[in-house]
């Protein structure tokens, strides 16, 4: 049993776009998103974090350290990146639309969605998740972030679904995680207006559960598990009654994902264009570690 364990840790650390770190002394996991050349969800992602999230509920909520098996009470998701995620890979989306391949792109959609909704449930398991976000998080990558039940952000960090701008929408699961922190008006107009939000406004909507200055999102985080071990059975309990009474359902999302590839496959040549000059966007940013602009398409241009 100790070398199958010791063999799964080390499976983490061969991880391509994920590195993964183990704390035992306050019984956290720290999930950092680290795909190359540019900081989005690529496929390789997708495969490592549902390997990664597969061992974390196999396990009931443990995963291993030093040969040992250690409880998880919180699961932060961060990045490496000097952005928290771009989002989708718009780059793969260009090949399976040239490529005609609906499957593959509808597979990918729900690989995204096989690796949000663990985080969304707290893997089976009464762990709490958390997302911490610096930089920006665009599409999926606000997605992926709005699906943890405790979002911190540092103060200049900025988040928005830009898929409008090549005139999509945000289909795994922006809607249904959004309108749990906000009205449901309130998220379409998120989704329709393409535009990135800052942190600051987000905490004042609701959105963001707690800001921290720049640099001291990881204190941040630590101070919260710490703080939050005094009510944690109260703050569990209230988590699951919320998602009772309002819950996100598995199957809707991937009915959400059908609707998203056919819309995929409406897109014109101008809407092809338009997300052809973001992957070069991202890849500039990536070459030069430049800030990435924070306005919307007349900078893509």
């Amino acid at each position: 049993m100790k070398t199958l364990i010791y063999a799964n840790e080390a499976r983490f650390n061969q991880y391509k776009h994920l590195e993964i770190r183990v704390v035992p002394e306050n019984k956290s996991v720290w999930v950092y998103l680290n795909a190359v050349p540019r900081a989005c969800i690529t496929t390789t992602l997708l495969q490592e974090l549902r390997e990664f999230q597969s061992q974390l509920i196999q396990h009931e909520g443990r995963l291993p350290w030093e040969g040992q098996l250690v409880d998880i009470e919180y699961h932060v998701v961060t990045s490496r990146h000097p952005v928290f995620s771009f989002g989708g890979d718009l780059d793969y989306f260009l090949q399976c639309l040239e490529r005609n391949d609906r499957e593959a792109l509808r597979k990918y959609a729900r690989d995204c969605i096989d690796t949000m909704y663990p985080n969304y449930t707290g893997f089976d398991s009464d762990i709490t998740t958390l997302s911490l976000v610096h930089g920006n998080a665009l599409g999926g990558g606000f997605e992926a972030a709005l699906s943890s039940h405790v979002v911190i952000a540092e103060r200049h960090a900025a988040m928005g679904l830009p898929e409008v701008l090549f005139n999509l929408f945000p289909g795994m699961g922006a809607y249904n995680l959004l309108s749990q922190r906000v009205n449901p008006a309130t998220a379409e107009k998120m989704m329709l207006s393409g535009r990135l939000y800052s942190a600051e406004e987000l905490f004042s909507m609701g959105v963001v559960d707690a800001l921290a200055d720049d640099g001291e999102g990881v204190a941040a985080v630590n101070s919260y598990i710490s703080s939050d071990r005094k009510r944690r059975n109260a703050r569990l309990a209230i988590s699951k009654v919320r998602q009772r009474v309002h819950p996100v359902d598995y199957q809707e999302l991937l009915d959400i994902c059908d609707i998203w590839v056919d819309a995929a496959f409406k897109l014109d040549d101008r809407d092809i264009r338009t997300m052809s000059r973001l992957v070069r966007s991202q890849l500039r940013y990536a070459e030069s570690d430049m800030d990435f602009p924070n306005e919307n398409e007349r900078q893509y241009r």
